[in-house]
């Protein structure tokens, strides 16, 4: 029997209102404030995704010096061109599209955070 069941992603940000417009670009959904630090995105599947405002805030790097990552999305598209046009105008960046024969590109949320558009 499992111990816990998973209630929420949360993303630690600064400025969770802007990263929660931004993946409500992305994913659609509700967002629904939980006092001004917090951020929550209803409405996108099964899981919760949250913002979190964190003080110091320094983005993950991708990739790292030692090949290691810490963790990204993994968000599945019906077309890899058209997702990335519309993740570029909502502001991403993009960290790794190079092979554009391959299933998945790499892009950094505006505070960093990197996710892969992948093809579904």
């Amino acid at each position: 029997m499992a111990v816990a069941t998973l209630g929420s992603i949360v993303l630690d940000c600064p400025d969770p209102a802007a990263l929660a417009r931004f993946y409500a670009g992305l994913l659609g959904g509700e967002i629904v404030p939980d006092g001004e630090n917090w951020m929550d995105l209803t409405g996108i599947g099964g899981t919760l995704l949250a913002f979190q405002a964190a003080p110091g805030f320094v983005p993950p790097r991708w990739p790292s010096a030692d090949g290691s990552q810490q963790s990204h999305l993994d968000l599945t598209v019906p077309d890899l061109d058209a997702a990335e046009k519309e993740a570029l105008a909502l502001g991403a960046t993009v960290l790794d599209a190079a092979d554009r024969e391959r299933s998945f590109r790499v892009y950094a949320d505006p505070a960093g955070h990197p996710f892969c558009l992948c093809a579904g």
